[in-house]
């Protein structure tokens, strides 16, 4: 087989590797398992949508979540029958399960009985919430747990809305700020911050400013972010922009779409920042007018072929020979196609030229082998 070798670069002994920013340091809490904050990896969240009470299908959801990569869930609690089923489910999850109450006060207790590894509240919405801190905080500190305060843009008290003219950054920031110094009055600090907006300039000058004033791990999230794909170019934009900044500890991306769709989209935000280990990176040619094959419906027929694929790969997909070669060097394997053909490299080499018909199974093929090298079986 002839060979074409396209000058893969060589590594070099004084390289360091890119990254962004320096973390904020936080202090860091232990959700479960799962460490947040204090320069611990960040996590990516989501939250189930299924009837909390029907404990099959919230736990059929929570093992789709952590097939996808979420490593802590959230579960609502509104209601009694909610509650009784939290013992079973955080037992049974095989990733640390968050409750999340609202409105009403006696089913934090109820999750922290149920042995769930955190809960979340929006004092806003929790009537009399200051006046039961005490008796929560006695609570999560007996069990071991942390508790999220979860201040939104939706439900600030109106004496702070009245104060700042309105849901401003300083608003929000005041109103967790608040809430952790009633916990603090107690000797409990096992807190994780989130002040969630749904306009990402809002939200990226509130985390800006409470991740000046507390050393608190935050909880990242653009609230009622919309449809996929607005919701994900809100939660790419506010998150870069934080991320970049080294603030921010764990993540949710909040989206009107089905959470394992949140999961992917969060994993895809950490390793587009270099901030988790890639999986599958696919680099392909935008449209263009040099394209001699049908770009689009060719990455998506790799993506579609690799995804879940075992072992991290770098492929690239081009229209043309213009940038081909190039992307060559960088990928662990390619295409370059065009008039019903495609040459496919690897690691830098042009290795053989195949029909447009066979690129996907020629590429899949050299990934499988990759996978096999490295001694991984795909089959399995």
């Amino acid at each position: 087989m002839t060979t074409v070798d396209l000058g893969m670069p060589l590594p070099r002994k004084d390289a360091v590797p890119l990254s962004v920013a320096t973390r904020r340091t936080s202090r860091q809490i232990m959700v479960g398992t799962v460490p947040v904050g204090g320069l611990a990896p960040v996590s990516v969240q989501s939250m189930t949508t299924t009837s909390t009470a029907d404990i099959d299908a919230t736990l059929r959801q929570i093992a789709e979540l952590t097939a996808a990569g979420c490593e802590i869930v959230r579960v609502a609690v509104p209601t009694a029958d909610d509650a009784a089923a939290l013992p079973v489910i955080a037992r049974k999850s095989g990733i640390p399960l968050i409750a999340d109450i609202h409105f009403q006060p006696k089913y934090v207790f109820a999750a922290i009985d149920a042995g769930c590894a955190a809960v979340r509240v929006n004092p806003g919405n929790i009537r009399q919430f200051d006046d039961q801190v005490g008796a929560i905080a006695r609570a999560a500190k007996d069990a071991g747990i942390p508790i999220r305060i979860g201040v939104n843009a939706g439900s600030l008290d109106k004496r702070l809305l009245r104060k700042h003219g309105g849901v401003t950054p300083e608003a929000l920031v005041e109103s967790a700020l608040w809430e952790c110094s009633l916990f603090e009055e107690h000797g409990y600090t096992d807190l994780k911050i989130s002040v969630k907006h749904h306009d990402p300039v809002v939200m990226i000058e509130a985390y800006r400013k409470l991740a000046g004033r507390c050393d608190y791990p935050l909880h990242l999230g653009v609230t009622e972010a919309g449809p996929r794909f607005q919701g994900t170019v809100k939660s790419a934009v506010a998150f870069g922009a934080l991320l970049a900044e080294g603030i921010g500890d764990t993540i949710r991306v909040s989206l009107s779409a089905p959470p394992v769709e949140e999961v992917k989209v969060g994993a895809q935000i950490l390793e587009s920042l270099g901030l988790r280990p890639r999986g599958l990176d696919i680099v392909s040619c935008p449209s263009c007018g040099r394209a001699q094959v049908d770009v689009h419906t060719l990455a998506e027929r790799v993506t579609a072929a690799l995804e879940g694929f075992p072992v991290p790969l770098r492929v690239a997909v081009m229209g043309c020979v213009v940038n081909g070669p190039g992307e060559a060097r960088e990928a662990d394997i390619g295409v370059a196609a065009g008039n019903g053909k495609g040459q496919i490299f690897v690691k830098g080499k042009v290795i053989r030229t195949v029909p447009e018909s066979q690129i996907v199974e020629t590429l899949l093929a050299e990934a499988v082998r990759i996978a096999e090298e490295r001694g991984v079986d795909v089959e399995a």
